[in-house]
């Protein structure tokens, strides 16, 4: 019995030696990482908000900029707008990867994941404050590093002044940094990218100067920009675009292009946008809409707009029905969103724009035109941007598709084009040529609008807004629940309402 137990014994403490000495290594899964590496953080970073862009754009941002107009469920075109929480959830969650690449790359002062962060967060937060007013921004971010779960809320003049600055240091770290950068999926990472990030960080510092410009004097800031281009690089060519490009083959092809053919068809060219491009001869009307299906039938194909803001009936019947209005552009369309005889859609395409050249032209324009900035004449930055404008969507439209997008004989010398007029005449024209560019473009577009009201938005006949056009989204509901103090506290600084018609800091 004794030697038995004995055997026990020994057996035991040889099991318990072999587990305690192999424990860690057993049950340590090594095809699965404890962290994630910056480059890869990037890539998903850039990859989530680009996708959020074509997201805010056709869910809201051409609704209400008036590029499209709904057919049917057409509370979002009338101003029945709930939570629009896509902006507020794709900025916070990816702005803690963005903590985590800064965290990962802290110690090494010549990371060029500094610079391209501090760019990303930037343009994140404009986006985040431009859509909502106050917002978490200084402690956003600091649960995990500094346990803060309930982030006070920031003014929105206290954002603009740490997005600016985070942009101009951005853009001095660069400058410096090294160029071992990955993960760019913008740009294309490398040596190669670190100008076009530069380039990228003073361009957004020109649109965030320039929709303060009521509320602050920011000419002194916009001439530093504009007068030392080896320091201070922008953008000065298409080439210089900040948009992702889609593939072919899934998951990274266009978002809109898995979508429903019913989904995709509630949305329909604007008659605004219709009859403002008819009326000046543009041709890119050829690519940002189709000829209404009735028309085709005809024999005399037209590119037919259908009212904003029309109730549900109204909109279903307008023109005799879907087939007598436009669909949204060939080059925008679903797998399935084609019309007869047609190729079938390319799902690579359409990009998803951040900024682009011609937009940084018209801010010069305007701010020439204004005498912000003394440099440059503002008719050159004026006819740049149209110029460009055409040059990038005749390059991006496959030539498959049979779309003439050329810029017709005469086009920039009309009356309703040429740089001329009053100074006020000359303001309108920029605008309304800056408002065509940023066609699909987020939410930039009506965040323009808000800022000079041009060009005008008439609100739909049966608009259900008090004849009021929206100038921001509410808070998340869940807000109320989650950070409920600090929200209300917001709330009350900005006017008392949480409401679309609630005028932020940038307006008021």
């Amino acid at each position: 019995m004794k030697f038995i137990k004995l055997i026990i014994v020994i057996f035991s403490i040889a099991i318990t030696s072999s587990c305690t000495k192999d424990f860690r290594e057993t049950n340590t899964n090594t095809n699965n990482p404890t962290g994630v590496t910056p480059d890869l953080l990037l890539s998903g970073v850039i990859r989530n908000m680009a996708n959020q862009q074509v997201s805010n754009a056709w869910g809201i941002g051409n609704l209400v900029a008036q590029y499209h107009a709904k057919i049917q469920f057409v509370n979002e075109d009338r101003y029945l707008w709930n939570e629009q929480n896509g902006v507020w959830n794709s900025v916070y969650s990816n702005n803690r990867n963005l903590q985590n690449i800064f965290v990962a790359v802290e110690a090494d002062s010549k990371s060029p994941y500094l610079g391209v962060g501090l760019i990303l967060q930037s343009w994140m937060f404009s986006l985040a404050t431009d859509a909502y007013g106050d917002i978490p921004y200084k402690d956003a971010g600091k649960a995990k590093t500094a346990a803060v779960y309930t982030p006070a809320y920031d003014s929105q003049e206290e954002i603009y002044n740490g997005i600016l600055a985070d942009l101009k240091k951005a853009n001095e770290q660069l400058a410096a940094s090294n160029t071992n950068l990955s993960g760019d999926i913008l740009y294309g990472g490398g040596a190669a990218s670190i100008i076009k990030w530069r380039k990228l960080a003073n361009s957004l510092r020109l649109r965030m100067l320039m929709r303060i410009s009521k509320k602050k004097n920011v000419n002194a800031e916009m001439q530093a920009i504009i007068a030392d281009p080896v320091n201070n690089p922008i953008f000065t060519g298409n080439a210089d675009n900040a948009e992702l490009k889609y593939f072919s083959a899934a998951p990274n092809q266009w978002p809109l292009y898995g979508s429903r053919v019913g989904s995709f068809d509630e949305i329909r060219v604007s008659k605004t946008l219709s009859d403002r491009l008819t009326a000046l001869g543009d041709t890119r009307l050829n690519v940002f809409g189709r000829p209404s299906q009735t028309s085709v039938t005809a024999g005399t194909p037209k590119i037919e707009g259908i009212p904003n803001g029309l109730g549900d009936v109204a909109a279903l019947n307008y023109n005799g029905g879907p087939q007598g209005v436009s669909r949204v552009g060939y080059t925008f369309a679903c797998l399935v969103c084609n019309d007869p005889g047609q190729a079938v859609p390319d799902p690579a395409a359409p990009r998803a724009i951040i900024m682009n050249y011609s937009e940084v032209q018209f801010i010069l324009a305007e701010a020439r035109e204004k005498g912000m900035i003394t440099t440059g004449n503002a008719s050159d930055y004026y006819l740049n941007g149209i110029t460009a404008n055409y040059d990038y969507w005749r390059n991006l439209v496959p030539s498959q598709y049979n779309l003439t997008v050329a810029m017709q004989p005469g086009y920039l010398t009309q009356t309703a084009v040429a740089y001329s007029g009053t100074q006020a005449e000359k303001l309108s024209k920029i605008a309304l040529q800056k408002w065509i560019a940023l066609y699909f473009n987020g939410l930039e577009a009506w965040f323009d609008w808000r800022r000079t009201g041009m060009p005008e938005i008439i609100p739909g006949a049966s608009n259900l807004n008090n004849n009021l056009v929206p100038v921001r989204f509410i808070y998340p509901l869940s807000e109320q629940s989650l950070n409920g103090t600090n929200r209300q506290k917001a709330v009350a600084a900005q006017g008392g309402t949480d409401d679309i018609n609630t005028k932020m800091w940038l307006i008021k």
